[in-house]
């Protein structure tokens, strides 16, 4: 998602450039787009990747022509910038589950009361029986699970925390969803970068990341049950809640 502010009083010349912050989610796109805009049309556009709520912040100071979330502008929000903000749709992604276990070479599986137990605290260890459950042909290390996610305002967040509270009334109610929440457990990283980062050198983590940064940096890619009892991997057609 990609919204527009019409009276942003940014200094820097429209004929030449163009700034824009916001979602890591969409920079692996951007980057490649505003690179090929600018050699056709000579027309820079200098994108900084600081997650949906630092972009929702610079637009409302008004420092930046345009920002970037996976969320839209919620109401307050939308009052908070005090001009007209034109919303528009410009790619779909997929937020997946990566992880980094030790020894562990299999693609493993996760059940939705499984990611939901693991993101609330319930379940703390790599041999839990719910988690073994789910994956009978691989023996799970007795290792405590470190949990990541995002330091930062994040419509990846928004997105992994909606998933989580359609498919769990607990989490639902006690955490809810959101750009920001208090997450029960876990360490934080800024950024999809570093969410990445950070489970790729924390042996036993899990965490959610856009596709792109699991794939550029050669993750593991889990499969998640769906709701006719299939574990699917990331691919068009192929919802977890569907």
């Amino acid at each position: 998602m990609i919204w527009l502010c019409s009276s942003c009083n940014n200094q820097q010349d429209k004929s030449t450039g163009l700034i824009g912050a916001g979602s890591s989610f969409d920079y692996p796109l951007f980057s490649s787009m505003f690179a090929a805009y600018h050699e056709k049309n000579q027309i820079q556009i200098n994108y900084q990747s600081i997650g949906s709520g630092g972009g929702i912040l610079q637009l409302n100071h008004k420092t930046v022509d345009f920002g970037a979330s996976d969320a839209p502008l919620n109401e307050e929000q939308s009052k908070d910038i005090k001009a007209a903000v034109l919303h528009i749709p410009v790619c779909i992604g997929a937020v997946v589950i990566s992880y980094q276990i030790p020894g562990i070479k299999d693609t493993l599986n996760f059940s939705k009361d499984v990611l939901a137990a693991i993101y609330l605290g319930k379940i703390t260890n790599w041999n839990d029986p719910a988690i073994q459950k789910d994956n009978p042909s691989t023996k799970l290390p007795d290792q405590m699970i470190t949990v990541i996610h995002r330091s930062d305002g994040s419509g990846t967040s928004f997105i992994f925390t909606d998933y989580l509270s359609k498919i769990n009334p607990t989490w639902k109610t006690k955490v809810g969803r959101g750009t920001s929440v208090n997450w029960p457990i876990g360490l934080g990283g800024k950024g999809n970068e570093g969410v990445a980062g950070l489970i790729k050198q924390t042996p036993g983590s899990i965490g959610y990341v856009e596709l792109s940064y699991a794939l550029e940096n050669k993750m593991p890619v889990a499969k998640v049950k769906n709701l006719s009892g299939r574990f699917i991997r990331y691919g068009a057609g192929f919802l977890p809640i569907s």
